[in-house]
């Protein structure tokens, strides 16, 4: 299963399982208000038991319905829509689904209680009834600011990446703490004729297609997106993670291999076939959160100004993909890879040279 596929799947088991708590907290809010000294109590027919089971299972089917809805069809195919316009749009698309359904059913409901007599009065009186029930305009305003919180939710975690929203909640990052991680650098070729080739506008269409285009080779092989910088892009990965199947390296040449697939689209769009140079290294860093107004999680260290030096290199060596020798030390699976020693290099701003080696897929 692809990387993008299991997210959105956790994504929509997420929604069910909150929604399905939800449900449940919502028939004990009720039920603590029935037995209020304010209240007069529910009716002969109210059940405590019975109003749990019909909520939670509400917030069940209603998570996985609206789960699917926002992950795989609302969040991808209106992807740029402004985050107030979408949160406004998936609730009022909620309100009119759920008024519609409960029309429907309270319709059918009247008409088999009075012989589907649907002109006779006392019918109309108990659809209208069944409809304008105070408990039902209640829950429908009330999973409609469920529906804009998820979409709200869903929005920021895409804003922070995936899995920083929970990180940043739960306070993993409150206090600073050391990682071993690996750090890739790309940065697109030429990018300073391409931008007065284009313009500003086109240039940044073509930077967001490119991000957009490159983000499911980095997640499947367990990357994550540290930052867009201009035209870099920073990648990430946990030790264990990069080296596993030589994962850090792989995601180099699978970027290059969807961006070569989507060749004539870009050449179409943008009369260019986008390119990118990376430098790869790895050590010891420290995460954690920054900023007062403006909370972000970063990592500091040694490591990430040597990527960067070792990515500076590239058009040096007229080189694609530049590692250290000490990264590659650590992968393996080598097959596929042709290596090139470059030697101890030194780097701008660094004290000690550094080894460095190009690294090419194999012909």
């Amino acid at each position: 299963m692809k990387a993008q596929q299991r997210i959105n799947r956790q994504k929509v088991i997420v929604i069910i399982g909150i929604w399905t708590l939800i449900g449940g907290f919502l028939s004990l809010y009720d039920h603590w208000a029935f037995i209020s000294h304010l209240s007069e109590g529910g009716s002969e027919d109210y059940s405590f038991l019975s109003n749990l089971a019909f909520n939670m299972f509400a917030g069940l089917i209603g998570g996985a319905m609206g789960g699917v809805f926002l992950v795989y069809y609302f969040n991808r195919k209106f992807r740029s829509t402004p985050y107030l316009k979408s949160i406004i749009a998936v609730s009022l698309a909620f309100v009119t689904i759920v008024t519609i359904i409960t029309f429907l059913m309270s319709t059918l409901q009247a008409g088999i209680e009075n012989g589907f007599n649907f002109s006779d009065p006392i019918t109309i009186e108990r659809m209208k009834e069944l409809v304008l029930t105070t408990q039902h305009l209640k829950n429908i305003l009330f999973w409609a600011f469920i529906v804009a919180l998820t979409q709200f939710t869903l929005l920021v975690n895409d804003k922070f990446g995936q899995g920083l929203l929970w990180s940043i909640v739960r306070g993993k990052y409150t206090f600073p703490q050391t990682e071993e991680r690996i750090f890739m650098f790309l940065d697109l070729k030429s990018s300073t004729s391409i931008a007065e080739q284009l313009g500003n506008l086109d240039y940044h269409k073509l930077l967001k297609d490119i991000f957009s285009d490159i983000t499911d080779p980095i997640l499947n092989h367990k990357g994550e997106i540290y930052q867009y910088v201009g035209d870099e892009v920073v990648i990430s990965w946990k030790f264990l993670d990069g080296v596993e199947k030589s994962n850090c390296i792989e995601c180099y040449f699978d970027i290059r291999r969807q961006l070569y697939s989507l060749r004539g689209k870009y050449e179409q769009d943008y009369g260019l076939m986008p390119e990118f140079k990376a430098g790869i290294h790895y050590g010891n860093v420290v995460a954690g959160e920054i900023g007062i107004i403006k909370r972000d999680i970063t990592y500091s260290g040694d490591v990430l100004n040597t990527t960067a030096r070792i990515q500076g290199m590239c058009n040096e060596f007229g080189v694609n993909l530049l590692s250290s020798k000490k990264l590659l030390d650590k992968l393996t699976v080598h097959n596929g890879f042709a290596i090139k020693t470059m030697g101890a290099i030194p780097l701008r701003g660094k004290e000690l040279s550094e080894e460095l080696i190009a690294v090419e897929q194999a012909v």
